[in-house]
């Protein structure tokens, strides 16, 4: 799939991941068609990719605790936006092993509805997930200090970039 665009961020702590979420937020907020983006997040264990979602998602209004759903593989949010709800999924696949268990989860329906859908991991799904909007890169550096590599590969990533 071909990169329209990428920018690169260095977080020196995390109050610069915050601040990164939030502005991604904002825009997600911005504009009603960005409610329905598919995030990837790569990064190696311990990157920062759950505590990016968690920043992303207090940004975006989720209020109270947002859990890791490794075990789970998928936790759901619901906000409600201009009246309407809006759903929030946050998929971690890092223990996902088996194709059959995407179509006896009802994965499969939940990418097909509306709503924001965040995966950490994607790689261990590949083949089964639909195209992502914008795949984002975290690396570990030295010490708190993150590499986030922003990669938009639609039109919808694009205006999340802006």
């Amino acid at each position: 799939m071909p990169i329209l665009e990428t920018r690169t961020q260095l977080w020196l702590d995390e109050a610069a991941c915050a601040a990164s979420a939030g502005a991604l937020a904002r825009e997600v907020a911005k504009r009603a068609a960005l409610t329905d983006a598919f995030i990837e997040l790569h990064g190696p264990l311990g990157a920062g990719k759950t505590t990016f979602v968690r920043h992303l998602l207090h940004a975006l209004g989720v209020e109270g605790r947002v859990k890791s759903p490794t075990y789970a593989v998928m936790e759901p949010y619901e906000l409600t936006r201009d009246g309407a709800p809006f759903g929030i999924w946050h998929f971690d696949f890092y223990r996902f092993n088996d194709p059959q268990e995407w179509e006896d989860a009802g994965f499969r329906d939940v990418f097909a509805s509306r709503g924001l859908k965040l995966a950490e991991w994607p790689e261990k799904a590949e083949g089964l997930l639909p195209a992502a909007d914008l795949r984002i890169h975290i690396e570990p550096l030295d010490g708190d200090v993150r590499s986030a590599r922003f990669e938009a590969h639609t039109h919808r990533g694009v205006e999340l970039l802006a």
